[in-house]
């Protein structure tokens, strides 16, 4: 039974909520959003309309900026303990003259703290110290840096924003991003030690408020807490980009919001470093699933959704060429002709699996997770 119930948490089965669970999240949303209120009034913030785009996110053009910080303590953080750091983030306005924005930096996250040479960085941005300026309304927004500085890790960095822009377009209900060239000044010793892309991903709670929701902390959502559709669209968006390290029961790399109006829950996914699409060098394929090599495209959606699958199958049909034009655009070239052939000759093979609907059925649906 223990070894059943390890698979199933592996494979992101969504297990049955304990009695009274949706009680439970239901205040810790309400707390939340209180907490976050708070947060807001404590900073001098005022609110803002969470309709409106933040400025950094209006555009997909790349942004040059310099961000400054001390570099020799972010790399000594660890663990959920590590403190805020005093940093700043500059870029040219309108004027061309350098627009400073003060704001905190703090690390974050478990392998790439450990392995990387420029540190996973979460930015926390005050809308007083932001006002009129591309860092307004973005709050606490990750930072995706090269974990080496080379070409190839570079190149790493650019393939998961696509993925990003990729699940955009198919659906709102997914993370903004902006692309940025980072120059990481050290602001002890004034040296620049590396100028690379990255990308800022908008920051959970603001995803959240976009969607008239609180992000959930609490696991264990089942899948009759969760809207059927943008789950399927979920699970065939993980399938598309060939992903397995993903649990939304588990809150791994999948998040869920919690509707304000009691609505069914909406999966959003996060975190595509380990997909084949990105096939990064340091990527392993859990042995949990029948896959040999990280480029191996598993379906792990539930026998359940079997009803949403057709219109999720449409919208991925509907969205292929948009979902392809993102590698013409000027994002997209920065990947370099090889590397975009490589990318849609992977996204092909995604759509030979579901060109018809028995090869929908026959190479991914046919594969379900559960009773069918």
């Amino acid at each position: 039974m223990r070894r059943e119930l390890a698979a199933c948490l592996l494979a992101g089965c969504m297990l049955p909520r304990h009695a009274g669970a949706q009680d439970k999240a239901d205040k810790q949303a309400k707390r939340e959003k209180k907490e976050k209120k708070e947060r807001t009034e404590k900073n001098g913030d005022a609110p803002t309309d969470s309709a409106a785009t933040p400025p950094l996110f209006a555009t997909e053009a790349p942004l040059a900026v310099t961000f400054t910080a001390n570099f020799g303590h972010l790399r000594t953080d660890k663990g959920d303990a590590a403190p805020w750091r005093a940093a700043t983030m500059t870029y040219a306005g309108p004027d061309g003259k350098p627009v400073v924005v003060s704001l905190k930096a703090k690390t974050h996250g478990i392998w790439r703290l450990k392995h990387c040479v420029i540190p996973p960085i979460r930015l926390n941005v005050s809308n007083k110290q932001a006002k009129g300026t591309l860092l307004h309304d973005v709050q606490k927004p990750k930072m995706v840096s090269v974990c080496k500085n080379d070409d190839g890790y570079e190149r790493l960095v650019l393939k998961e924003m696509q993925l990003y822009r990729i699940y955009q377009v198919l659906t709102p209900m997914s993370h903004r991003v902006r692309t940025l060239r980072v120059a990481y000044t050290d602001s002890a010793s004034g040296k620049v030690e590396a100028t690379r892309y990255a990308f800022v991903i908008e920051d959970p709670d603001e995803l959240a408020d976009r969607l008239g929701g609180t992000m959930t902390k609490t696991k264990g959502a089942t899948t009759d807490d969760m809207d059927a559709e943008p789950l399927a669209n979920a699970f065939l968006f993980e399938y598309l980009i060939g992903n397995l390290d993903f649990s939304f029961n588990q809150l791994h790399n999948g998040e869920v919001v919690m509707k304000r109006d009691a609505s069914l829950a909406i999966p959003v996914a996060y975190d595509f470093d380990f997909s084949g699409a990105v096939n990064a060098p340091y990527a392993t394929v859990d042995p949990q699933f029948r896959s040999r090599r990280i480029t191996d495209r598993v379906y792990r959606g539930y026998c359940t959704l079997a009803s949403a699958n057709a219109s999720a199958v449409a919208l991925f049909q509907q969205k292929k060429a948009a979902i392809y034009a993102l590698y013409a655009d000027e994002v997209g070239k920065l990947l370099g002709p090889d590397t975009i052939r490589e990318s849609l000759a992977y996204f092909d093979e995604f759509y030979g699996d579901i060109k018809t609907p028995k090869d929908a059925q026959d190479n991914v649906f046919g594969h379900c997770v559960g009773p069918r």
